[in-house]
């Protein structure tokens, strides 16, 4: 059975030059509503018992972690030139060395990142990504993330984020403030303790695991480490009270046993959370790589070795030409034409998103506008794939 899947990644990958194309993978979740801006039917967000289409998961490798729903919810495919799909995680296990290169795919076990775009209608509750050595003993991963706001899109009617603490609380007072609220699971105070900042539309923030926040509604493109672990600490939201299974179903047994409920309270980073000068040291904004006539490239994601992301856009007719250090995935945000010769277009679900294989990656591929508006497209790698890539700054209040 390996052999046979093998054989029929490899073909595929000849047979596009190595550059696969990939079917949308939709997550539902069940404790909000959808911002339904992802662009399905009206009729195909409401998926009853596994909740509302709230997220698309762009070459994920990764499960989503709900409890009810398809084995397969969250891992895109393939879609084969014969119609036919393959499973992107199984292809990846079975060919890490035709899709990821020889030498990356003995140090790293697979693409390594997850790529989304959230849609929800109200703001997402406060919650926090276990840091490395908590999720590990879960036998889960750390989730650093980070956001990109794109423009020309309704941005909901919170388009604000929760980050962090306020610098000037004590943490022997928050400590309490926070055991009580999660122990109680009633309401949503917690977010006092929180400052908000606006989504700004072509911009973003940088969230390291260990970090309490609570995205707004701007529709958001994320980019973060290979993982759907989670604590919620925020009980009321939207007016309901969501599942208390949310606060603990990424603790680890032992964690559990020694703290109960409050065991993800020990995954606060409360250096990163009070840092006065927060805003400054995780925000995002767009950093210029190549400026040519009529095409330009920026950083979008950057700030780590675990991912990092650009945006290249083209005005119409428009050629430009670059190559990658491996692979990487493309999401076509808007526009129409070609991508080594693959045609693209944005906002249609089957023409949207690809899949660069290493060995095409390295070489120099040609992108190409044939349409009459700008071409915006997305390029997300995994880690220690951009060792170009920006910095965050660091900088203290």
């Amino acid at each position: 059975m390996a052999g046979e899947l093998r054989k029929l990644v490899a073909d595929e990958i000849q047979a596009r030059s190595g550059i696969l194309r990939l079917d949308p993978a939709w997550v539902a979740r069940d404790w909000l509503p959808p911002g339904r801006r992802l662009g399905l039917p009206a009729e195909e967000y409401d998926l009853g018992e596994r909740g509302y289409v709230c997220e698309r998961w762009l070459a994920s490798t990764t499960k989503a972690d709900n409890v009810v729903g398809p084995d397969d919810e969250g891992i895109s495919s393939i879609r084969t030139t014969g119609g036919a799909r393959i499973n992107l995680a199984e292809a990846v296990a079975a060919c890490g060395d035709l899709i990821l290169g020889s030498d990356y795919s003995t140090t790293h076990a697979g693409l390594g990142r997850l790529a989304k775009i959230f849609d929800y209608a109200v703001r997402i509750p406060l919650h926090i990504h276990p840091p490395l050595e908590f999720a590990r003993r879960a036998g889960r991963n750390s989730k650093d993330e980070a956001y990109y706001f794109p423009p020309g899109v309704d941005m909901g009617p919170h388009p604000e984020s929760f980050l962090g603490v306020h610098p000037s609380l004590h943490r022997d007072r928050l400590w309490g403030e926070l055991v009580d609220a999660v122990r109680e699971w009633n309401d949503d105070r917690v977010l006092r303790h929180s400052p908000a900042y606006v989504q700004v539309p072509e911009e973003g923030f940088f969230i390291p695991s260990g970090v309490l926040h609570a995205p707004g509604t701007a529709l958001t493109i994320e980019l973060q480490e290979d993982s759907d672990s989670m604590a919620m600490f925020q009980a009321l939201n939207a007016g309901a009270i969501i599942s208390k299974r949310l606060l603990t179903k990424d603790v680890s047994e032992a964690d559990l046993a020694e703290h109960g409920e409050t065991a993800p309270l020990h995954w606060i980073d409360w250096d990163a959370n009070i840092d006065p000068s927060f805003y400054d040291n995780h925000r995002l904004v767009p950093l210029p790589l190549r400026d040519e006539p009529a095409a330009s490239e920026v950083w979008i994601f950057y700030g780590s070795p675990k991912f990092c992301g650009k945006r290249l856009t083209l005005e119409p007719g428009a050629r430009y030409r670059s190559r990658e250090n491996g692979v990487f995935s493309l999401f076509i945000w808007r526009g129409v034409g070609t991508i080594g010769g693959v045609d693209v277009i944005g906002e249609s679900h089957d023409r949207d998103e690809l899949l660069v294989v290493h060995d095409r990656a390295v070489d120099e591929l040609e992108y190409v506008n044939t349409g009459t508006e700008p071409l915006v497209v997305l390029k997300m790698f995994g880690p220690d794939l951009c060792p170009d890539a920006p910095s965050l700054p660091r900088r203290r209040f």
